[in-house]
């Protein structure tokens, strides 16, 4: 709910549309921001539905793109960039700012800031928020932890473990469902 929040907040218009495809990359791929800054154009394979990002310690991830933020990235390429990269046509920064310039972190942890006072969210937001989202959401729909962990760039299984806050009723399905005798 909240994270609908969030995106409803931004308009679909001029730089929204660049600032809704951040969000539903965060969103949809679990990056850190520092991952989505130093996103490429060609970092992004529409066709295979992939994203290529550089994680931690210099380490390549391949990451899923979902069909929201496929469409979101797309229309931004289309729509919003070229202007955006006018004067810059050699700019290679898939998010880039009014004058073409590669979007700093800082920079998208103020929009973030600015769309959840927007969307009215009483949770405190930060860039993070969106890759925690990400994290719970996958794992509470069932997505094995092992696989989060690889989707999430994390080295360490327990660091993937903080996003496994598991409440009583899913305890209690959960053990009805794959216990022999319930």
């Amino acid at each position: 709910q909240e994270v609908e929040r969030l995106l409803g907040s931004v308009s679909p218009e001029g730089l929204g549309v660049r600032d809704v495809a951040m969000l539903e990359l965060l969103y949809g791929t679990g990056l850190r921001v520092s991952e989505l800054v130093s996103l490429d154009v060609g970092s992004c394979n529409f066709d295979a539905g992939f994203l290529r990002c550089i994680g931690k310690g210099n380490k390549e991830r391949i990451v899923p793109l979902g069909r929201a933020a496929t469409d979101a990235v797309a229309r931004y390429l289309a729509a919003s960039r070229p202007r955006l990269v006018a004067r810059r046509p050699e700019a290679a920064a898939l998010f880039v700012n009014r004058r073409g310039g590669r979007l700093t972190r800082q920079r998208v942890w103020q929009l973030l800031r600015r769309y959840a006072k927007a969307g009215l969210m009483t949770k405190t937001i930060g860039p993070h928020t969106l890759r925690h989202s990400f994290a719970t959401h996958l794992l509470e729909r069932g997505a094995d932890l092992r696989t989060v962990q690889e989707l999430l760039g994390h080295a360490n299984i327990a660091t993937t473990q903080r996003y496994t806050h598991v409440d009583r009723s899913r305890l209690k399905s959960v053990h009805e469902k794959f216990h022999p005798r319930p």
